[in-house]
């Protein structure tokens, strides 16, 4: 599976950290940024991994900075992203299950990596349930 990857300087750890057990995991990952801890503006990365997802290509993000809350207010403006901030792996399955997120936010300043590593795992192993939650997601766009 390809996935989108994509963090601020407060998550650039947490987001070199998953970049790599991604991939050991055999993800293709896109790395949208940013490249280092240097002070960034959070919507410089969410903008281009949300349009992205949006479009289908890939299908899932995963997206960090400190509280989580800049970069899914900035995902969740493009049509077709349903982002969801997520602090816990039952938070990442909710999500998944009854929201069919495509991204997930996760506040690196408030998670451990061991953490990090376990919501991105849920995220991307669970499936959206479908039945009466299709209806609610049907009515989510504008």
């Amino acid at each position: 599976m390809k996935l989108a990857l994509g963090s601020d300087h407060a998550g650039f750890t947490h987001k070199e950290m998953l970049r790599s057990w991604l991939q050991e995991q055999g993800y293709e990952v896109q790395d949208f940024g940013t490249h280092s801890a240097d002070s960034m503006d959070y919507p410089d990365v969410a903008h281009p991994l949300s349009a992205a997802v949006a479009a289908g290509e890939p299908a899932r993000g995963i997206l960090l900075c400190g509280s989580a809350n800049g970069v899914c207010i900035t995902a969740n403006k493009h049509a077709g992203v349903r982002a969801a901030l997520a602090w816990l792996p039952e938070i990442a399955a909710l999500a998944r299950q009854h929201n069919d997120a495509n991204v997930v936010c996760i506040p690196a300043r408030y998670v451990s990596e061991e953490q990090t590593r376990e919501i991105a795992s849920i995220f991307l192993n669970t499936a959206f349930e479908g039945g009466r939650h299709q209806n609610r997601v049907g009515k989510i766009n504008c």
